[in-house]
């Protein structure tokens, strides 16, 4: 099974997440896609971070019914921070008939090679790059294991998100409807 894998805080998923998510899993040629929750991206601030349990549970209710994209919460189980190179080798370790691609948004292209081992988790899975505003993907854009996907441009961030419902804003529309149910009956980001 060919599996893409799409790392992220999730606080909140949202519609942004979701639209790439589904996109790649219907036009790539993977069998699935697994939205891996993490529970501490190295380069992010940790504060403003919804329990593990909490983003989960989001991540969960918002894929519910799709048959291509799956949850995974493999890092809750792996020290902290989460390093993508030991998640990519535990993975491949549980799961060896699978075979694993990445993905991630050109922004993350340009910094990659600050990633732990980023020379060998290229090497164990091939990228799959989607555009992101303002970015080109920086020195590895060209590189064999680089495959760009023409998946819409999204500019739905979880930070605007976090930041407009403190503020009292709606974002209704752009989280699905089980998740922002979930975060209007927890309270959550409020002020």
């Amino acid at each position: 099974m060919k599996v893409g894998l799409f790392f992220g805080s999730f606080n909140p998923i949202h519609t942004g997440h979701l639209v790439i998510a589904e996109y790649i899993a219907e036009n790539s040629g993977l069998d699935q896609v697994w939205l891996v929750v993490s529970p501490h991206n190295p380069f992010k601030n940790k504060s403003t971070l919804l329990s593990n349990t909490h983003r989960l549970a989001m991540a969960k209710l918002a894929v519910d019914d799709c048959k291509k994209l799956k949850v995974s919460d493999i890092e809750f189980k792996m020290p902290v921070p989460s390093y993508t190179i030991n998640t990519i080798l535990r993975l491949t370790e549980k799961y060896p008939k699978h075979t694993f691609k990445l993905l991630l948004g050109a922004d993350n292209l340009e910094s990659f090679t600050k990633w732990k081992n980023y020379e060998q988790l290229i090497d164990l899975s091939e990228l799959y790059v989607y555009p992101r505003p303002g970015y080109d993907g920086g020195n590895l854009k060209n590189h064999p294991r680089v495959m760009w996907i023409d998946a819409p441009l999204m500019e739905i961030s979880a930070t605007y998100i976090r930041n407009a419902i403190k503020e009292g804003k709606s974002v209704r529309f752009m989280l699905p409807e089980a998740v922002y149910k979930y975060i209007s009956e927890m309270n959550f980001y409020k002020k």
